[in-house]
């Protein structure tokens, strides 16, 4: 009879999750879209950095930054650790959209042709992937889930729909920014 109690006080539970507190409110998809479209639109001017590598460092600051805000309106806990992670297993396990971003920011290094080069291509990039990634974790978020029950794997596929779109969505803010100026 000891030994039980001894094994049920050594044994440590996984704390089970709190309910959603009742004071919490769902957010309005028009401040998810705004969080969402103000990091794309910096991820994109990101990729004009003439710097090959700081562009990249810098693009990961915006995304993590998205992902931060993007947690704080669905209540979740985030961390620097846990946004890098998430961001290399979804952008990162995409090999091609990683290794061309990755190319477009080395071209630059090139007089005059690379950095022209780069100067087209990683904005695209660096825009879409970044909507990418916050469109994916809204719909995460809005179906109940954390960032410790993400898996990439399974969110692959809207990863990618998502990818295609927002590289829509960035040819489109640029035509809208082009008109203002």
């Amino acid at each position: 009879m000891e030994n039980q109690e001894e094994v049920k006080e050594n044994t440590v539970q996984s704390p089970t999750p709190e309910p959603a507190s009742p004071a919490f409110k769902e957010p309005a998809e028009a401040e998810l879209d705004k969080i969402i479209n103000q990091h794309v639109l910096g991820a994109a001017g990101i990729g004009l950095l003439p710097l090959p590598l700081v562009d990249l460092v810098a693009l990961t600051g915006v995304q993590l930054n998205m992902l931060r805000l993007l947690a704080k309106a669905y209540g979740q806990t985030f961390t620097q650790d846990i946004g890098k992670n998430v961001i290399g297993s979804l952008v990162g396990g995409g090999f091609s959209v990683s290794i061309s971003s990755l190319v477009y920011s080395l071209i630059k290094a090139i007089p005059l042709i690379g950095q022209t080069t780069g100067a087209l291509a990683l904005p695209l990039a660096a825009g879409a992937t970044t909507y990418a990634l916050g469109k994916v974790f809204v719909m995460h978020f809005a179906s109940g889930g954390t960032f410790l029950n993400f898996d990439p794997n399974k969110v692959k596929e809207h990863y990618n729909a998502f990818l295609k779109k927002g590289q829509q969505v960035v040819a489109d803010l640029k035509k809208e920014d082009t008109k203002t100026a």
